[in-house]
């Protein structure tokens, strides 16, 4: 019983980790657990924990506790997880067999970080279309775009703090922005601006509090929805240092 306890709170890690919703986490470490007849199992998440319990069949009790410290988003994992739950749902597999898919789906790659950059480009640029600005606009936020997501990337493997990380990206977004609209009178300050931030906006963490809250997980509604307020002001404290400094030095904007 152990060894597929801790299977499937590793299975919930695996979707905390990678933008998963609280319940959905749960639901994932019960269906699990009723699958290899695991008795009276509970598990209770929050977006930086896991507590799970459970009882073998002599009534002793197992407790776990998983700390998660590091989150990102990578919604195909997310969607493997679920695949491999309703499998052992369907047909009940080895510990073995359940532990090696598992394994599998944890040290499955990403994108590369070209694509990332790419992606990060591209979204960017059609954003600032989307806020009506014009090509040489998003051309601009084509090269913020990418600007950001390598600062992400270079941050990221030093273990920078996500609170700063998008300080940064807000300085980079706006500082650029400032120095090209400075030298090209035919470019929009506010569309290149707002278009390049759209992929700092923590869209998924607000669906994810919205989505925790209506299915009864108010605390971890609240943290998600404190945790996109929290990237929203640093992108703006970012943002507003440069503006108050470039219009302290030159007299004002551009």
């Amino acid at each position: 019983m152990s060894n597929i306890s801790y299977l499937a709170v590793e299975a919930g890690k695996i979707i905390l980790e990678n933008g998963g919703e609280t319940y959905r986490v749960e639901e994932t470490i019960n269906l699990i657990c009723r699958s290899y007849k695991i008795k009276n199992a509970d598990s209770y998440v929050t977006p930086t924990g896991i507590m799970f319990s459970a009882e073998d069949e002599y009534g002793n009790n197992l407790s776990i506790i998983k700390r998660i410290k590091h989150r990102r988003i990578n919604l195909e994992k997310v969607a493997m997880v679920n695949e491999l739950s309703r499998k052992v749902q369907e047909k009940v597999l080895s510990s073995e067999e359940f532990e090696n898919e598992l394994a599998k789906i944890s040290s499955s790659k990403s994108y590369s970080n070209l694509a990332f950059i790419l992606s990060s480009s591209l979204a960017a640029f059609s954003f600032t279309l989307l806020f009506q600005g014009n090509i040489y606009d998003a051309l601009v936020s084509l090269l913020i775009g990418a600007m950001l997501r390598i600062n992400m990337i270079f941050s990221s493997d030093y273990d920078v703090n996500d609170f700063f990380i998008n300080v940064i990206g807000g300085i980079i977004t706006s500082l650029t922005a400032l120095i090209f609209c400075s030298q090209f009178n035919t470019l929009s300050l506010d569309k290149i601006m707002i278009g390049s931030i759209m992929p700092l906006v923590p869209g998924v963490a607000l669906i994810n509090s919205i989505r925790d809250t209506i299915e009864g997980d108010l605390v971890s509604g609240l943290a998600r929805a404190l945790e996109a307020t929290l990237v929203a002001l640093a992108i703006a404290v970012g943002t507003g240092i440069v503006i108050k400094l470039w219009a302290f030095i030159f007299g004002g904007i551009v």
